[in-house]
């Protein structure tokens, strides 16, 4: 069977440290979409480590870790990433698989991507610049090329015939970057790119799930930056709610069991689009500070507000959420007082569901305010010694959003995630 974690709200839920969390109970790790704009981040020891490719086992030696094909693939960042992984003692040649089936981001994605956000101005989306949009572009155009391309002796002119169909759409943009250093460094990749595990993904992982072991589906972004039911148009490029598995990885829906869904106890954004609980005031700049809300990926500030009910039960549904583990809850340690939004005055009518376009309807939240625990939580253990405060406010998200909160991170550390539910 193939359990999952995905992110609940519009990514940066903190969910490499929770698939680091999950992973010793797990046989295989597989990474479905997304791509190097995603940013795990993970702690070993000591030490701090961000993902962007890598699925969040590959610290865990018995474990067998997959890029599936739902990703899109950056050969450059994937080196880099091997390369800092080495450094730890992991031999990525050992327990890290790519489907063939694998899209690659190729150096004129990152210059569309480029030339694309620029020319928006003020409409911008915030993209991350990795390429990812225009990757997903020609996949679904049926211009990409796939890892399994590297080993074809014609992958030279299948390259060449791409970059001159992009060189065209960069002609329009007028886009005059040199970008000779970028293919340089990308040919550089696919060497190496050819010394990994490439692998007929799906039969792979259905060969394994039928010998009995365990798969963990790790998701990136977030749910309500999914191309299809997020805040569209500022999402992502691919589905990111748990009906992405089935695709990104080949397995069919019935093999799909637990769904783990990761929120914070906040909300927090990057880059544009709408977000309902944002707070423009001392607050959101407190939980920006104690949170150290910035971008894994990109280091840009996150916007911050108060944990959004409304869009949390919209994503549980999407996603069939089955735990939910809650992240972050010790910035919160501090706050005498706590709000959560419990629906949304749109127009001047009340709702609790998130509409067709958020981005263009008038929405205030309405809040429900509830006491701050104002103790230092990081030490704490067992759910049995969890703040009442704490308590009365998971127990009402539970209620709220019909899923329950099975686990609650306390700090960035490994060990600091507290079991409160089965």
């Amino acid at each position: 069977m193939v359990d999952v974690i995905l992110g609940l709200q519009w990514g940066d839920e903190g969910k490499g440290k929770i698939v680091d969390y999950f992973a010793p109970n797990y046989d295989i790790i597989a990474r479905f979409q997304g791509g190097p704009n995603a940013g795990h981040t993970l702690y070993v020891g000591d030490k701090k480590i961000v993902l962007h490719q890598i699925p969040s086992g590959i610290f865990h030696q018995n474990t067998t870790n997959i890029i599936g094909n739902g990703v899109v693939l950056d050969p450059v960042t994937l080196k880099k990433e091997c390369e800092a992984v080495a450094a730890f003692g992991i031999d990525v040649k050992k327990n890290l698989f790519i489907s063939q089936r694998t899209n690659l981001i190729v150096p004129t994605h990152r210059a569309l991507d480029k030339a694309s956000e620029i020319s928006k101005g003020e409409s911008k989306i915030g993209s991350t610049l990795k390429g990812i949009g225009p990757s997903y572009m020609d996949k679904t155009g049926r211009n990409a090329l796939r890892v399994g391309d590297i080993m074809d002796k014609s992958f030279i002119t299948q390259y060449i015939k791409l970059r001159l169909k992009h060189q065209r759409l960069l002609d329009n943009f007028h886009f005059a970057e040199d970008i000779s250093a970028w293919e340089e460094e990308f040919f550089d990749a696919i060497e190496f790119l050819r010394t990994l595990n490439i692998i007929n993904g799906e039969y792979f992982i259905n060969d394994k799930i039928s010998s009995g072991k365990k798969v963990l589906a790790e998701g990136a972004q977030g749910s309500m930056l999914d191309v299809d039911f997020g805040t569209f148009p500022f999402v992502t490029s691919s589905n990111t709610i748990s009906a992405g598995v089935c695709t990104g990885l080949g397995v069919a829906p019935q093999k799909i069991n637990k769904v783990f869904g990761v929120t914070k106890a906040y909300c927090t954004r990057v880059g544009s689009g709408p977000f309902p609980t944002e707070l423009h005031d001392e607050t959101g700049e407190e939980l920006r500070k104690i949170g150290n809300e910035f971008g894994a990926t990109t280091g840009r500030p996150r916007r911050c507000g108060w944990i959004d009910l409304v869009a949390l039960k919209y994503t549980c549904m999407l996603n069939g959420v089955t735990n939910v583990v809650m992240t972050k809850a010790d910035v919160l340690d501090s706050f005498k007082e706590l709000n959560v939004c419990t629906e949304y005055l749109i127009n001047g009518s009340k709702s609790t569901e998130v509409p067709f376009q958020l981005t263009h309807a008038d929405v205030k939240p309405e809040y429900k305010a509830f006491e701050g625990w104002n103790c230092d939580s990081t030490s704490l253990k067992t759910g049995d010694n969890l703040p009442e405060a704490m308590q009365r406010y998971i127990s009402f998200i539970n209620q709220y959003i019909g899923s329950p909160v099975s686990h609650v991170s306390n700090g960035p550390q490994r060990e600091q995630i507290i079991k409160i539910n089965d």
